[in-house]
């Protein structure tokens, strides 16, 4: 089938174009390019989607509303799968107009591109951010998370509630998948275990926060891949149970759902480090540092409702996803 990948030039999204395409559906890939981080790194990504059967890109921005909304009009795709989003942490910090502009801006033009043209399934990244400050581990899709730590957590909440608006004012299908710390070739430089690898095999200081106390969900890009690929192929539809008078976040009387994409198994950052040394055959100066505003010392994702509705967790152990990515990143910087 035809289905719109947007951030297609990112980490998660392409993979998730590169695995659609190999499913044999026709991918249309839209990416702004923007510089967050070296877009040489973005196009080598590209250069490796272009010319496979079925694949078209477009260089478009998100938040230019009469772009989008050609797009739609003109390529009327079956399934949408929304990875594109201004990420980041701590950048959010100096920059919150930009995650405005992409992230809350550039969804909803998506939503209504999805509403005005018949798209049967919108599939939205959202992430483990939104949990914010909650402390219940592990973290369910059922809990509340009205307290998030972040512009970056905040633009993500309010992805989901528009995204339920949508689904449940135009009865769009919706599905939200919370990311949690994905890894592996191709990804972001701004990560911890990019950052953290390009600076080990440079023999600098590695910047190690809240003194090495924090525990990570590390997810491998196939995993959630196959989650995206997965609950993309299980379109929702209302919760028959779902009550107003105790509303469940995760499901509802719209056709709306929640899911976590996580490893279900937490990693405290010094025993990541001592793992990325190994592969590598070097250790890591480390400059220890406090937490910084926005973070959160943990992540643990519960995936009992992604188990129960696609049959899958993510379950690539750390050694072995630590181990491909450091092969990709010696091959590609040619260390």
């Amino acid at each position: 089938m035809r289905i719109l990948v947007t951030g297609a030039a990112g980490f998660i999204g392409y993979h998730t174009a590169k695995a659609l395409i190999e499913c044999g559906h026709e991918v249309i890939g839209i990416d702004n390019l923007n510089t967050y981080y070296d877009v040489r790194l973005k196009e080598d990504r590209l250069a490796q989607l272009r010319g496979a059967p079925g694949f078209s890109f477009h260089k478009l921005d998100l938040a230019d509303r009469a772009g989008v909304e050609k797009l739609f009009a003109g390529t009327r795709p079956r399934r949408v799968i929304h990875l594109a989003a201004q990420a980041g942490v701590r950048y959010g910090m100096d920059h919150p107009h930009t995650y405005v502009d992409s992230n809350i801006v550039g969804t909803l033009h998506v939503l209504e591109g999805c509403r005005h043209h018949d798209v049967e399934h919108l599939v939205f990244a959202s992430s483990s951010s939104v949990y914010g400050a909650n402390t219940a581990m592990p973290f369910s899709v059922h809990q509340n998370v009205d307290h998030p730590l972040s512009i970056y957590a905040a633009s993500k909440k309010a992805n989901e509630l528009m995204a339920h608006t949508y689904a449940h004012l135009y009865r769009l299908p919706v599905t939200g998948l919370r990311f949690f710390t994905v890894y592996g070739p191709w990804g972001r430089p701004d990560m911890a275990l990019f950052k953290f690898t390009k600076s080990i095999l440079a023999g600098e200081p590695i910047d190690v926060f809240n003194n090495g106390h924090h525990a990570r969900d590390f997810t491998y890009i196939d995993d959630v891949v196959e989650g995206v690929l997965r609950t993309a192929d299980r379109i929702p539809g209302p919760n028959p149970a779902w009550s107003g008078a105790e509303p469940d976040p995760a499901t509802s009387s719209a056709p709306y759902r929640i899911y976590n994409i996580g490893n279900h198994s937490p990693v405290q950052l010094m025993d990541f480090i001592g793992r990325l040394e190994q592969a590598l055959g070097r250790e890591a100066k480390k400059n220890f540092l406090p937490m910084q505003p926005g973070d959160v010392p943990a992540t643990f994702a519960d995936v009992d409702d992604l188990i129960a509705d696609v049959g899958f967790a993510p379950a690539t152990p750390l050694q072995e996803g630590i181990g491909r990515f450091v092969k990709w990143y010696r091959g590609y910087y040619g260390v």
